[in-house]
């Protein structure tokens, strides 16, 4: 049974309208980059999801625990570096292969987390997807490369950290003050990145429908799965990412997909759905 869930509502299914809703954020979010520079467009992204998010949430504050605060500040900024990091690398190199290197975090965090054959294989499959989508005819900007792994890195902290934040901070409580923290710390770099173009209300409407998509959406329902997931299922099924990612980018910007790009989401998507009928009882709670 998943603790603190309806028997009726099943946690991949949150998993997965997560990646749709922030994968369309995502392609938005690049659509910015032509106006406004990607750090503000991060920084905007967190603010408001912020804002958003505390009104809805109204987390409690007192009596916290300090290894709930230290807990959540983490969880925060392993949030922020990833947001931050991965769209700096989409407007160097495409989505589709930023979101592809991105996954490697997730990925290894589900070869660690896997205790059996069956589980692996499911992997290896994922990862022979991943590094179809990363074969692309163009000159590989590394820089770019670099801020999809460090991206991927945090992606993997912001997994492991998320779970221990949904235990010990109710509902969406948790995203609400990691989305602080994130906006907190990118406030200066994303002030004086943004400059004038944040009075500009397209950009900030823009900036809000992707705070919405996603950080609103995604973190809120993932927030929720993750207390009834294995990490290590989740970062299985995070193998849809750079699928999604990419459908996204031809949907919204245009991007061309190649039939090696078809292929590659074929793999993922196998790979998804065999670790979802994989599903087994979630890992038992960390004291």
């Amino acid at each position: 049974m998943n603790k603190g869930l309806p028997s009726w509502l099943n946690p991949v299914w949150l998993v997965i309208g997560s990646i749709i809703s922030v994968q369309v954020g995502a392609a938005v979010a690049k659509s910015l980059f032509q106006v406004t520079a990607p750090t503000a467009v991060a920084w905007l992204r967190m603010a408001i999801a912020a804002v958003i998010l505390l009104v809805i949430a109204r987390p409690r504050v007192r009596g916290r625990s300090g290894r709930e605060w230290l807990t959540v500040l983490g969880y925060g900024v392993m949030l922020a570096t990833m947001n931050w990091s991965i769209y700096l690398s989409f407007s160097r190199i495409p989505i589709g292969l930023a979101v592809t290197i991105e996954f490697l975090g997730p990925l290894v965090l589900a070869l660690l987390g896997a205790r059996r054959v069956r589980d692996l294989l499911w992997a290896v499959l994922a990862a022979v997807g991943v590094a179809l989508l990363g074969v692309f005819p163009v000159t590989v900007d590394w820089i770019g490369v670099g801020f999809a792994l460090l991206a991927g890195a945090a992606w993997a902290g912001y997994i492991v950290l998320g779970r221990h934040t949904g235990r010990s901070w109710e509902g969406v409580t948790g995203v609400s003050m990691g989305s602080l923290v994130g906006a907190t710390v990118f406030l200066i770099p994303g002030l004086l990145a943004g400059g004038a173009t944040l009075l500009d209300v397209r950009v900030l409407l823009l900036a809000g429908l992707v705070a919405v998509m996603s950080s609103v959406i995604p973190y809120g329902l993932e927030m929720v799965a993750l207390r009834s997931i294995p990490a290590g299922t989740f970062g299985i099924l995070m193998s849809l990412e750079p699928a999604a990612a990419a459908l996204a980018a031809l949907v919204v910007l245009g991007e061309q997909l190649s039939m090696v790009e078809m292929a590659a989401m074929a793999c993922v998507i196998i790979a998804s759905i065999g670790a979802t009928r994989g599903l087994s009882t979630p890992a038992a709670v960390d004291a």
